[in-house]
């Protein structure tokens, strides 16, 4: 047992270190890295390369495309806010004119019931004094009448002549409002 220990030793004193692999591993293995590095390179990364150009346009036109979308935004919002502004203006002249017409009507209803009230008062007045005229007339008609015949009583005769009667009814009338007349 001691011999076959001994052996065992020697032959593994003479056996390769596992960490460095045998010259015709690594002659296979770089052949194989280099058909594997070769068909990478031409055909893998072409298409990768392919693919990232592919995708980075496609994100640079979705860029492009939002970045546009972004400035016609803009644009719409200060037209809109332009538009709103501009509205808001015509409705505040619209307001104003709205209360100056308020104004004028108001004035113009004003001036039409004065103007109505005045022309009621003088039709009024006008009515008034054509009342008092007739109420006037009559009451010296009857005045007279019975003026007549009181003085006709007091006289004992009659007035027959109506000239002559009528100038003493207008004398006693006439006499009774200037005297009127002097105490106010």
């Amino acid at each position: 047992m001691l011999n076959a220990l001994v052996t065992y030793a020697a032959e593994e004193a003479e056996a390769p270190n596992p960490l460095i692999p045998a010259w015709y591993d690594i002659i296979w293995s770089a052949v194989c890295f280099i058909i594997i590095l070769f068909v990478f390179w031409k055909v893998a990364l072409p298409r990768m390369k392919k693919m990232l150009d592919e995708r980075s346009a496609a994100i640079e036109g979705n860029i492009a495309k939002a970045d546009e979308a972004q400035r016609k935004a803009e644009a719409a919002l200060e037209e809109y806010t332009s538009q709103l502004a501009e509205a808001r203006k015509e409705a505040g002249e619209i307001r104003d004119a709205a209360r100056e017409d308020g104004k004028k009507i108001v004035a113009e209803a004003k001036d039409t019931a004065s103007a109505e009230a005045a022309r009621l008062t003088s039709t009024a007045h006008a009515q008034i004094e054509a009342e008092r005229q007739t109420a006037l007339v009559s009451l010296r008609s009857e005045v007279g009448t019975l003026a007549l015949d009181l003085a006709g009583g007091v006289i004992g005769e009659t007035l027959a002549d109506d000239a002559k009667a009528q100038a003493v009814v207008d004398r006693f009338l006439a006499e009774l409002e200037e005297s009127e007349g002097a105490k106010a």
